[in-house]
């Protein structure tokens, strides 16, 4: 075990669905969940979400809103409602964080607020809303913004953020100089590995891609990060469940071997 909890998304189950999740955490020792909030019924209905969270012993710590393009019309269209209800669900499940993406450019008056939005909904209670990185988007060589006020919130004005090192590999960024700059400002990680920049966003098991995974965790056990690290890996192309579940375990195996290494050095040091 490690002083970091390692939790899994949802996300990384898909085709299968958010009850599976649950079974999938527990067999493997997760110590959470973060529930992705799609047209799936039982990832927006808090009751059946206790349940499975109790029957199963697997906390839920984090939801995603739901801002892909492919839930738009998931709770709606209106977006500051989408964030309301996912903030409900997540007290009402005993969550600290709500996942949420930045502003497609399309939606101007959102976008307009947003960050002083972000900023008055944090006094409201003790739910955070943590602005996750997304990534430009490419027309040949010609950056397309699709997000405002931007795709990356460690140039924006907000609170908190989660950190995706899947979407740093796409856009091009260094992952590691992103949590550094972030700083306090960090309160939730997505753990997934990628291998070039640009699309497709691959979200690979950690340690199969090119990015720092390892070091980012041994740098988040050494700082005192106090959120918890989320697998959000793409399992939806195996073969088989049983090629899911072992990518799901060699995830949490990875996370774990990285976060207790780096704790183990800094005992040392220490003694």
């Amino acid at each position: 075990m490690t002083a970091i909890k390692v939790a899994l998304s949802t996300a990384s189950v898909f085709p299968e669905r958010t009850p599976d999740a649950f079974e999938a955490a527990a067999r493997l020792g997760y110590d959470g969940l973060e529930i992705m909030v799609t047209a799936d019924p039982v990832s927006q209905d808090a009751a059946v979400l206790r349940k499975l969270s109790d029957y199963h012993a697997i906390p839920v710590v984090a939801v995603h809103a739901p801002n892909l393009l492919i839930t738009q019309r998931v709770w709606g269209r209106d977006p500051w409602a989408k964030l309301e209800r996912s903030r409900d669900l997540a007290a009402a499940l005993g969550a600290r964080v709500v996942v949420v993406h930045p502003p497609f450019r399309w939606q101007r008056e959102y976008a307009k607020d947003f960050q002083a939005g972000l900023a008055a909904m944090a006094t409201e209670g003790d739910v955070v809303f943590a602005v996750e990185n997304l990534y430009p988007l490419l027309r040949g060589e010609t950056e397309i913004a699709a997000y405002a006020p931007h795709w990356n919130p460690v140039e924006m004005d907000c609170d908190a953020v989660t950190l995706d090192v899947s979407h740093a590999s796409v856009s091009g960024s260094d992952v590691l100089a992103m949590a550094e700059d972030l700083g306090s400002r960090l309160a939730h990680v997505h753990l997934g590995d990628g291998t070039k920049p640009g699309l497709p966003d691959e979200h690979l098991v950690p340690g199969r891609g090119n990015q720092p995974c390892a070091e980012l965790l041994s740098w988040l056990s050494r700082t005192g990060y106090s959120g918890h690290v989320v697998l959000e890996v793409s399992t939806h192309r195996v073969p088989t469940a049983a090629d899911r579940q072992a990518d799901l375990a060699e995830s949490l195996a990875f996370a774990r071997r990285h976060l207790k290494r780096a704790r183990s050095a800094g005992a040392g040091r220490r003694g």
